[in-house]
């Protein structure tokens, strides 16, 4: 039999791999969109011992099907002091667990999953009345397709089979298995996943082509891919935040090479995991995951301790380096360039504002001068860079303004407006009672604290979207930040009945915070407001106002308040 056409097979090959890469992408998005504020909550309080972090992070990547999006969630919760590094790093353990269970069970097959799957997911997600059951739908689809792209990498690779020169390369592959470990690890980098990387291997060796000492190598170096595309991710991240991404590097890649180098040792039989070289490379990797979770859990303290003496605080002297405007007065007769300066400086004023949203939630649980000082100063920074908006915004000679332009003009105008309102009741109202909630010697009752907290992450986390919305201009993304804004409307009534069911009950903390806890729920609706107003001039020109409630209010949800 004739050699296969090589063009042919490559072509076959990247498009189902593109397509595996995708779907799991797919998959995460919508546990992302429907249950991101409820999963964040979930990775916050695992704080309470290693084993209840572990199996957080373990249901967690079982959720996502991405330990190194677990990854990126835990630094942010460390970055701002909601996290320890010990429950951090059995977090991350128990989500690489996780992440070898997803490969587990997406392995499965069974022909009448396809279209059932893609039937109940295109149902769910085009006739869905909640975005709940839309995102279900969506991660239906996303599943559907991955078993659709590992048929279709079955269907590219059955004609190599018979082919003597892909035999020579898996054979060589096979043998030698540090070449294996690399190409495992640059391709879990290069797809940004190693579930799909690891489906990808398992589906060759199942196919006969992939040798099982290859495959185990190049599993293993997408473990120690994982683990660095984790540390990439995370690298302009504060150091209580890398800390434990560099730990979980050490131990998961420097596991996967001690594993290696066993396998490298001995005979490399791995027919004590299964009969079937497929099954035994998808068990390794879970056995892997586990026995490094088991192994390293009781000594995290010590780990811990090591981490931070090697990475140890740096006493950096505070410093206010000068910071450049990109409101340039020479692009004052170029509308369109005087326009793209304007926003860009806006989106410096989210970005502030975002960072002062941040890490206020800190002082409420413990009062920090130097932090206020810091939050107050970004305050009065952000409103200077309002002023000059509107002043440079004034200056453009607006008879020569196309009307498209002149549209930019005022929204870019409100939106500085709002965010200078966020700001503002960032550093006066949420600050004056982190302030006031420390100097009366109070604290909120544990679920008091409980809704607090859960409340300011989803409002930060529809911040972090009406930023993407101000950078991209997505019609998508505006829907989707429209919906968040009327759903955190709902929600904080819902936490204001909590409130008064608590007074009801007599809890005695409840009392003594009550109108604390109410003015931060308001104050925190109305940022969320002030920055949801992002989305408006976007959903307007894509029509998608007209259809809901919001169009009604859409001139009253310019401004911060509800």
């Amino acid at each position: 039999m004739g050699e296969p056409n090589v063009l042919l097979f490559a072509l076959h090959i990247a498009g189902a791999a593109a397509l595996l890469i995708w779907a799991v992408r797919l998959v995460r998005t919508g546990v992302e969109r429907a249950y991101a504020v409820q999963l964040r909550a979930f990775l916050r309080r695992s704080n309470t011992n290693r084993f209840q972090a572990l199996g957080s992070g373990l249901l967690a990547a079982l959720c996502l099907q991405s330990a190194t999006a677990v990854a990126v969630l835990v630094s942010n919760f460390a970055s701002k002091g909601g996290l320890g590094l010990l429950a951090g790093l059995a977090i991350l353990l128990g989500a690489d667990i996780g992440s070898a269970i997803v490969s587990q069970i997406l392995l499965v097959r069974q022909d009448f999953l396809i279209p059932l799957l893609m039937l109940c997911g295109v149902v769910l997600f085009l006739r869905g009345s909640r975005n709940e059951m839309q995102q279900f739908g969506r991660m239906m689809i996303g599943v559907a397709l991955i078993f659709v792209s590992l048929d279709m990498i079955r269907a590219a690779t059955g004609p190599l089979m018979d082919s003597e020169a892909a035999a020579s390369v898996m054979a060589y592959l096979g043998r030698d298995i540090i070449t294996s470990f690399v190409i495992g690890a640059l391709f879990a980098w290069g797809v940004h996943s190693s579930v799909a990387a690891v489906l990808f291997f398992v589906t060759l060796t199942a196919q006969g082509l992939l040798p099982p000492s290859g495959a185990a190598a190049m599993v293993l170096g997408a473990n120690a891919g994982g683990a660095f595309l984790a540390y990439i991710l995370t690298l302009t991240a504060p150091l209580a935040a890398r800390r434990m991404i560099v730990a979980n590097l050490v131990l998961r890649g420097g596991g996967a090479a001690l594993v290696l180098f066993f396998l490298s040792k001995s005979s490399g039989s791995l027919a004590w995991l299964s009969v079937e070289p497929a099954r035994q490379i998808i068990n390794l990797h879970l056995v892997f995951n586990i026995a490094l979770a088991l192994v390293c859990l009781p000594f995290l303290t010590w780990v811990a301790a090591a981490t931070v003496r090697l990475l140890p605080d740096r006493s950096e002297v505070p410093s206010e380096l000068s910071q450049s405007s990109a409101l340039d007065p020479t692009t004052l007769d170029r509308p369109a360039s005087a326009l793209s300066c304007a926003s860009r400086e806006v989106m410096k004023m989210g970005e502030e504002s975002e960072i002062m949203l941040r890490s206020v939630i800190a002082l409420f649980e413990k009062w920090d001068a130097p932090t206020a000082a810091a939050i107050t100063r970004k305050s009065e920074h952000v409103s200077a860079m309002h002023a000059n908006i509107k002043h440079f915004l004034a200056q453009l000679d607006h008879e020569k303004l196309s009307d498209t332009q002149q549209d930019k003009t005022g929204e870019l105008a409100t939106i500085a407006l709002n965010l200078e309102a966020a700001a503002n009741a960032i550093a006066h109202s949420l600050l004056a009672q982190a302030n006031q909630l420390h100097a009366d010697g109070v604290a909120f009752s544990q679920e008091g604290w409980a809704d607090l907290a859960d409340f300011h992450d989803r409002v930060l986390s529809n911040t972090q979207l009406a930023l993407n919305v101000l950078m991209t201009g997505a019609p998508d993304a505006a829907r989707q930040l429209l919906k968040a804004k009327d759903k955190v409307r709902k929600v904080e009534q819902k936490l204001q009945a909590n409130h008064l069911a608590r007074l009801r009950d007599n809890n005695p903390a409840s009392f003594e915070t009550s109108q604390l806890h109410q003015d931060i729920l308001r104050t925190l609706k109305n940022i969320n407001a002030a920055f949801a107003a992002i989305g408006h001039p976007v959903a307007s020109r894509s029509g998608d106002l007209l259809s809901t409630r919001l169009s009604s209010k859409s001139k009253s949800s310019r401004s911060i308040s509800d």
